[in-house]
């Protein structure tokens, strides 16, 4: 069986797939594709996958202007045959007739910079808030000066990356400053002998509790706790010397759930506090789930929406709640998010930037929301891809690719083009008797924004420019190609790092007669230095002098390469970080 009459079948899904995806086809999503349109040749898989790649790689060296116009000349039925996008809204959250307003809040400790797994809870606690025209509260949760030692310079970058995320938030509370607060919901617990200062050693109180049991000091008087609980702050005990308990089912069949640790003491001389008003102020913290529970009450939040390794968290709550007589919050839980081939935890971040594997916090390598922000990742793409996964309580695995696809998106239709040649090769072309002007849009869909131009200034009758090292490997004697926007050539010679060619013919008709490919380029004589920054490391070559002119911030597309964003501007050397194909 010849495959001839499946190519156009393959082009075809192809260009659409391409056109979808910002003007890159996916292999594997042409392949199936193909193979639901044609299960006939599933058995043949094997042997349909290299045609496969060799078209999508020539659909993928067309500009997008080019991929849209051949479906519409050859097959106009494939774009009405498509679905319109729309967002999908989210769903609705649960009792809000419950409450007067919704109030919800994304509590971070800055112990780290965030990540993109961070921006699941923020986007999904602000967008729920602004959805019921309610509250969207900000809180540092930072009571832990020993183990998971705040920083001060993460309060601030935190903030910047919500407000980078376009989500504002209508309250900031620091836990630091609430330990007044603490000691008086302690207290109160204590008082009416729902908790109780507990001086048994760690080990000593873990058999108690793996027996049922209920340790010696839980049935002394309230006096008596009372007087330990004023040691505790007076400091006539010591670190590790005393934990304020909270009572709990002695029976609970989670072990965790007994009688947790709420509040404790910490040698804030050896560990102060990084802010300077708290400092060693205080010697006796909260720990996570008292702070978390009395200020969820005491802030009015009325829907917490957080991951499902949470939810013993919410257990150990509870009883705070009962207790006090207090109505839980509404909890939506949703499943653990994995990005492949992200480093997502906190410690290891934190570990690399401070042992130089990673050079900044945001390093391209990392998936900090300020790594993103910096290779030119928008906002808009990450929210839209968490209001995609939503707050589903299954465990969801993403690929950089599905981020990827909703910026591409975004920003096709905002970059400037550019040529930029990776470790260049030079091409010498004979029979260029006079100077060649190349007059290209700065966007192919867009001529009103304006053009750029580059020159070719001939010695005698050759001219000499870079191309590409991958394109400059592909060419062999004979071979001919066409440089974009300029003129064909057929190849003479071919030696390691030059190419000697001869001018074949100057239309753009021809080129599309001879199906050549298209290869992009750079004049020998007015181009920059460019450095790319990738995360797999950095990429040097050569780009036209234009680039200079954009300013730093912008994204871009380098042609056939990828989107970047302008990172550093000089006046012959130019940065781009990386942000995908």
């Amino acid at each position: 069986m010849a495959f001839k009459d499946v190519e156009e079948d393959i082009r075809r899904i192809a260009l659409l797939n391409a056109v979808q995806h910002g003007g890159r086809a996916l292999a594997r999503s042409v392949i199936g594709k193909l193979l639901a349109e044609r299960p006939d040749l599933k058995p043949r898989a094997r042997e349909i996958i290299p045609i496969v790649q060799r078209i999508v790689d020539e659909v993928n060296e067309l500009p997008l202007s080019e991929q849209k116009r051949v479906i519409e000349e050859r097959w106009p039925w494939a774009l009405e045959g498509e679905k319109e996008e729309r967002e999908e809204g989210l769903p609705p959250l649960p009792n809000v007739e419950k409450y007067g307003r919704v109030v919800t809040r994304f509590a971070p400790n800055p112990d780290c910079v965030l990540h993109l797994g961070s921006a699941r809870a923020i986007i999904l606690s602000h967008d729920y808030a602004r959805m019921y025209k309610g509250v969207f509260y900000l809180r540092f949760e930072d009571t832990d000066p020993r183990t998971k030692r705040p920083r001060l310079e993460f309060y601030e970058a935190i903030r910047e990356d919500l407000r980078w995320l376009n989500c504002p938030w209508d309250g900031e509370f620091i836990q630091s400053d609430r330990l007044p607060v603490y000691y008086e919901w302690a207290e109160k617990l204590i008082m009416k002998g729902h908790a109780y200062v507990c001086t048994c050693g760690r080990e000593k109180f873990r058999e108690f509790v793996l027996a049922c049991k209920p340790c010696p000091c839980r049935g002394l008087p309230t006096e008596d706790h009372m007087e330990r609980w004023e040691w505790m702050l007076d400091g006539t005990y010591s670190e590790g010397e005393a934990v304020v308990r909270v009572k709990t089912d002695l029976t609970h069949p989670n072990p965790a759930v007994r009688d947790w640790p709420a509040l404790r003491i910490i040698d804030t001389e050896k560990h102060p506090h990084p802010r300077p008003e708290i400092g060693s102020k205080y010697r006796v913290w909260p720990l996570y789930n008292f702070a978390c529970g009395v200020d969820d009450h005491l802030m009015g939040i009325t829907h917490i929406i957080r991951g499902k390794e949470h939810i013993t968290n919410e257990i150990r709550q509870r009883y705070i709640y009962h207790h006090l007589g207090w109505e839980y919050p509404e909890t939506i839980h949703y499943g653990r998010l994995k990005i492949t081939g992200a480093v997502l935890s906190k410690s290891k971040i934190v570990k690399g930037v401070e042992e130089g594997v990673y050079e900044s916090w945001d390093d391209p390598r990392l998936a900090t929301l300020a790594a993103l922000r910096r290779r030119g990742i928008t906002p808009e793409a990450i929210r839209r891809l968490m209001l995609d996964v939503g707050p589903k309580p299954v465990d969801a695995t993403l690929s950089w690719e599905n981020l990827y696809a909703y910026n591409r998106k975004l920003v096709d239709p905002e970059a400037n083009r550019y040529f930029f040649v990776e470790n260049p090769w030079r091409l010498v072309v004979d029979g260029v008797q006079e100077p060649q002007t190349a007059k290209i849009p700065l966007h192919p869909d867009h001529p009103e924004r304006g053009y750029r131009t580059l020159h070719i200034h001939p010695r005698g009758d050759r001219a000499e420019l870079w191309i590409s090292e991958s394109d400059g490997r592909k060419a062999a004697p004979g071979a001919k190609f066409r440089l974009i926007h300029l003129f064909n050539v057929e190849v003479l010679d071919v030696d390691e790092g030059a190419i000697k060619a001869r001018l074949h013919s100057r239309e753009v008709e021809e080129a599309r007669r001879l199906k050549l490919p298209l290869i992009h380029w750079v004049p020998e004589e007015e181009h920059i230095e460019v450095e790319v920054r990738r995360p797999e490391g950095r990429v040097k070559g050569l780009g036209e002098a234009n680039l200079a002119k954009e300013r730093v911030g912008s994204i871009i597309q380098l042609v056939r390469y990828g989107f970047g964003r302008i990172d550093n501007v000089e006046e012959n050397h130019v940065r781009v970080y990386y942000a995908h194909p």
